[in-house]
């Protein structure tokens, strides 16, 4: 559900301050934020934040393309590990099978 045009954009304030002060000093260094809904705004390009995922930090370097998301869609809350099944096995067991023969072909370093 979209935020109502009345209301505008919700962007932190504290965020917003916390560019501003990483950009007058002109490190680089990451800002630390829980605000997942935070908007991207044209302020925030070429500032890197370290976005809350509920378990970690994940770094996130805003680029021009981003602004108008949300920052929270940069940081996966669930981490995606593979599919199970017959047919994942089959394709291990031969990426295994054929990674094997490759292994032994090389010859032994001399000494």
């Amino acid at each position: 559900m979209t935020r109502s045009l009345k209301k505008g954009l919700y962007v932190d304030p504290r965020i917003l301050k916390k560019v501003d002060k990483v950009k007058e000093s002109g490190k680089k260094t990451p800002i630390k934020t829980w605000s997942r809904a935070c908007t991207i705004t044209p302020e925030m390009v070429g500032v890197t934040f370290l976005v809350h995922n509920g378990k970690d930090f994940l770094s996130v370097y805003v680029d021009e393309n981003m602004v108008g998301h949300r920052l929270g869609e940069f940081s996966p809350t669930k981490k995606f590990i593979r599919h199970g099944g017959k047919m994942a096995k089959e394709q291990d067991s031969a990426s295994a099978a054929a990674a094997a023969p490759k292994a032994a072909a090389k010859p032994a370093p001399k000494k």
